[in-house]
């Protein structure tokens, strides 16, 4: 299948597999290549869309007969966090944030093997090797950094949690993050994205992209606790009401044919100007 514009990337569907968030349903992904000089501005303009990044895919939830899913962001500016948000902040005011290139170290694996082990062990990650993990980290043809979170405080420093990030050119994409499930009880997910949103005060960027938010899905739920939080709907960005007022389920006549989905994709014109 193949969608022709300015920026002509070919767009495919994967096969129909269990959904990893939702009992009794099926996934399925639209998803296309990331790559060549053009690759930060198809970034860009697809995360903006809903999509999201894994090493050079590009990829946004397509289900035949479901559309739970739905991309979620912070608006920066209207953020304030909860009290419960500032405890979390101030039970981890002892980590200290560094930010790096995306290069993968035998930290981060041990660290990442930790995780799977302790919260995802029956995961579609659960069996990836040192190798696979290097190329999830490295293999980024857009600007990013791996953002490390590290507990200087004892004897010797330990790395605590770790978040994959895309730099995009209006906010922070959070593409993956893990941490030490010892700390499990300091919310060590919240507060990485509490420290996001402060990063990305610092830098002047309006949003912080958080991924998929799953209605009825306890692995996703925390998201909802976020304020100043929208949803890509319906085609379009739009302010989260109350969590409850979204029903997971979706009849399989209102989910649009494949070739109109991707027919509404905006894609960029790169012909009058270099990245």
């Amino acid at each position: 299948m193949r969608h022709t514009l300015p920026i002509a990337p070919q767009f495919y569907v994967t096969a129909p597999q269990a959904c990893p968030y939702l009992d009794k349903r099926r996934e399925r992904k639209l998803f296309t290549a990331l790559q060549g000089e053009h690759a930060n501005t198809l970034n860009n303009t697809l995360s903006k869309q809903g999509f999201r990044r894994s090493q050079n895919v590009l990829y946004r939830p397509s289900c035949a007969d479901c559309s739970a899913c739905l991309s979620a962001r912070i608006r920066v500016a209207d953020f304030k966090p909860s009290r419960s948000q500032r405890r979390c902040l101030n039970r981890n005011k002892v980590l200290e944030r560094e930010a790096t290139s995306p290069w993968a170290t035998e930290e981060q694996y041990e660290l990442f093997r930790r995780y799977l082990d302790s919260r995802h062990a029956d995961g579609g990650m659960a069996d990836m090797d040192i190798f696979e993990f290097a190329a999830m980290i490295e293999e980024t043809p857009v600007k990013s950094r791996v953002i490390e979170y590290w507990d200087r405080s004892g004897d010797s420093p330990e790395l605590i949690a770790t978040c994959l990030t895309d730099v995009l050119d209006d906010g922070l994409s959070m593409v993956y993050s893990f941490y030490d499930p010892d700390w499990a009880r300091n919310s060590l997910g919240s507060y990485i994205i509490l420290d996001h949103v402060r990063i990305a005060q610092e830098a002047g960027l309006p949003y912080v992209y958080l991924g998929y938010w799953v209605p009825g899905s306890p692995k996703m739920g925390y998201k909802a606790g976020f304020g100043a939080l929208e949803i890509f709907r319906g085609g379009a960005w739009q302010s989260m009401t109350d969590a409850e007022d979204y029903d997971e389920d979706t009849h399989p006549l209102s989910v649009d044919p494949i070739a109109e989905q991707v027919a509404r994709i905006s894609l960029p014109d790169t012909r009058a100007s270099k990245e």
